[in-house]
């Protein structure tokens, strides 16, 4: 079971990544630029009334929507999507379900697809990946 805290403490490990100020997100520099990869979930309790963040539930980008749908057809438990995210390249995880491990990949993947190239290809060349 992953928390808010191992959320906080695995996207915060990745490079030129910041926590955004006031929200349960986390982005990565892209120039001059910020690129969201995860964050809390606003979810829609009433009709008509604004959203609410679930702090049970992460919103993270993916790939592309083939990543997406492997996903979602692999665990429906752990990872779900709404009609707001349709067309959108990001899942949602339910946090009580997914362990840390898997979630340290979860949220590298995501990085992955939102940081620049040259970024990437000097974090792989640091760490040897």
């Amino acid at each position: 079971m992953a928390t808010q805290a191992d959320v906080r403490r695995i996207a915060l490990s990745f490079p030129d990544t910041i926590e955004k100020e006031g929200h349960f997100a986390f982005e990565v520099r892209r120039g001059a630029k910020y690129k969201g990869f995860c964050w809390v979930w606003m979810e829609r309790v009433a009709p008509n009334k604004p959203r609410v963040p679930n702090p049970r539930v992460l919103s993270v980008r993916v790939a592309g929507p083939d990543a997406k749908e492997i996903l979602l057809m692999a665990d429906a438990d752990k990872f779900f999507t709404e009609p707001h995210y349709d067309g959108f390249p990001a899942v949602l995880v339910r946090l009580e379900k997914i362990g840390k491990t898997e979630l340290r990949e979860l949220l590298w993947q995501a990085w992955l697809a939102q940081a620049p190239k040259t970024l990437t290809a000097q974090f792989r060349a640091d760490a040897r990946i």
